[in-house]
């Protein structure tokens, strides 16, 4: 038994869906749960965590509801991903506060306040750029991740201060996980640069010239094999024809039209394709008349031999009264099959109709058949698989263009807070970019452009990294790079899941993510400044009211020494 039709793609691909909400989702909020746990060791933090990703979520939610009345099922799936990026602020929120009495959480949130609204500001507009692709799924996404992400951050904002209480002390795990980056040896680093930049170069112009991209549509085709299989032998079976593709004929007057219809089937006819065309059922006058005119030789012919067999003068065949015309044909129940094919006139006046091609998606020499096609007046090949795949290399290579715009956008946003220092920000971001791009070249991966349209979402999560670091140099001190390894952890476990899933562009997006993330979560430290480096600077965005405990940690002092934001 051979099954096919579009209500079985559509059961499949909704029960895809909501295994995937399930599986990525769900295991997004354990994994982030956890992490959280082993960071604070704490229920009140793992509480409030969990909290601000609950507003965030119903914020999303009902702002997506409301403006497109409805949700895909695509978006619930891909805002599963949100989980990761909506707790970055909660865990940043506690990171700051660890060591600090619970008065001194309104200095450290003024502290934070422009920080946080900075990296909320630079990933809401990474997420905000994704809606300019015409495609409905993604606009939803676009407006389902800002403003669960704003939803998010006010609660951490405005919730936090009043539902906090007594800040926990450092964890072993929080300790080990924040003092990482004072392990990075700079003095080695410094030794190789030469060797590290040539080598990275290499790596990056060899994997980018291997690059190849690939924007044929039947690629992002997530349906079970065997579905996609049993349609295309249902199709060659019955010799269904395919609505992807088809000719569009047009002519001055209904005669023109059919005649220019029977010379589309011939056409496509000598180049081995067979069609269904409303002219095999309703014939043109012309083609009618030489119809009538050969049975009537040809009855003539049989009419005599029978008369010379029978020895007795047989009648003439009678000849037809009228031609058969569109409208009465039309009308008659034999026209249901074709009668969505008959296009009828426009509002400039011009019929036209459509020759659809028997054996569902077999392979077709488009180029032939498009150059065979041309050469009959009013006749159009129209591929919509072909079409829609040019328009998604179109927005890849707009994408492509965003992308590197989008930096340069991000530096200039950088410069009036951290001036020349505004590019140890961005570059491990931007390095970052071209090695997942030349990663992709060196596996053999081609890329879509749902690769990279992570890469916007990867530059405002990035340069969040680098802006934490920044804005707090000190090498030894465990809370900034706790927050930014937090952070990148929660982002891995959200998107990093979305590599598991068996549709091609959320597996796409999600290995993108994957390799990006981790690239700028380690690169970000290798380009700040050392603390024999940074001088003033690195004294002036240190805390009055903090010193630094033999752990790593950072302990309050004596509230009489603390000083003033």
């Amino acid at each position: 038994m051979l099954m096919g039709g579009v209500p079985l793609f559509a059961a499949s691909a909704a029960a895809q869906a909501e295994r995937e909400i399930h599986t990525i989702g769900v295991g997004s909020l354990i994994g982030i749960v956890l992490l959280t746990w082993c960071a604070f060791r704490s229920l009140r933090p793992r509480v409030l965590v969990t909290l601000s990703m609950a507003v965030g979520l119903a914020a999303a939610v009902s702002v997506t509801h409301a403006l497109f009345g409805g949700l895909h099922l695509i978006t619930l799936v891909f805002g599963a991903t949100l989980l990761g990026v909506a707790e970055n602020y909660g865990s940043n929120y506690f990171c700051a506060r660890m060591g600090l009495p619970r008065a001194a959480r309104w200095d450290m949130l003024r502290r934070q306040w422009p920080i946080v609204s900075l990296a909320m500001l630079t990933t809401v507009i990474a997420y905000a750029l994704i809606g300019i692709a015409p495609f409905p799924g993604l606009r939803q996404i676009a407006v389902f991740s800002s403003a669960g992400l704003l939803g998010a951050f006010v609660t951490v904002m405005l919730w936090f201060p009043w539902l906090d209480g007594e800040a926990a002390p450092p964890t072993r795990f929080g300790l080990w996980l924040g003092g990482l980056r004072a392990r990075v040896p700079h003095a080695p680093l410094r030794r190789w640069a030469s060797t590290l930049i040539i080598f990275t170069s290499m790596f990056i112009l060899i994997g980018l010239y291997q690059l190849t991209r690939n924007d044929d549509i039947r690629q992002l085709q997530s349906a079970p094999a065997a579905l996609i299989d049993q349609q295309r032998e249902v199709g060659r079976v019955m010799g269904l024809p395919g609505v992807a593709r088809f000719v569009l004929v047009e002519g001055e007057s209904e005669e023109q039209l059919l005649t220019r219809d029977e010379a589309v089937v011939r056409a496509l006819g000598a180049l081995g394709v067979e069609s269904q065309a409303v002219s095999q059922w309703l014939p043109s006058r012309q083609a009618q008349r030489d119809d009538a005119a050969l049975i009537a030789r040809r009855a003539a012919e049989i009419n005599g031999a029978l008369s010379t067999m029978l020895d007795e003068t047989l009648p003439a065949p009678a000849a037809v009264a009228s031609p058969l015309l569109p409208a009465p044909w039309l009308a008659s129940p034999v026209s249901e099959p074709l009668r969505h094919q008959w296009l009828g006139r426009g509002a400039d006046g011009a019929w036209r109709s459509a020759v659809l091609l028997r054996g569902g998606d077999a392979p077709l020499d488009a180029a032939r058949l498009s150059a065979a096609i041309g050469q009959i007046p009013g006749a159009v090949w129209v591929d919509k698989v072909g079409e829609i795949s040019a328009l998604l290399g179109r927005y890849a290579s707009l994408f492509g263009v965003m992308v590197v715009a989008g930096h340069l956008l991000v530096w200039l946003a950088l410069m009036p807070r951290f001036g020349r220092r505004a590019w140890r920000a961005l570059v491990p971001t931007s390095l970052a970019t071209l090695l997942t791009l030349a990663v992709f070249g060196m596996a053999g991966v081609p890329v879509t452009l749902f690769h990279l349209l992570p890469l916007l979402i990867l530059l405002g999560l990035g340069v969040d990294y680098g802006i934490f670091l920044l804005e707090q140099p000190g090498r030894r001190e465990i809370q900034p790079f706790l927050s930014v390894s937090l952070a990148a952890l929660s982002t891995l476990l959200a998107f990093g899941l979305l590599a598991l899933s068996t549709t091609p562009a959320l597996r796409a997006f999600g290995l993108t993510m994957l390799v990006g993330v981790t690239l700028a979560w380690w690169l970000t430290p290798l380009f700040m400044p050392a603390d024999t480096d940074t001088g003033t600077d690195a004294d002036a965005v240190t805390r009055p009211d903090q010193t630094n405990d033999p752990r790593g940690a950072t302990a309050p002092t004596p509230p009489s020494s603390q000083g003033t934001p």
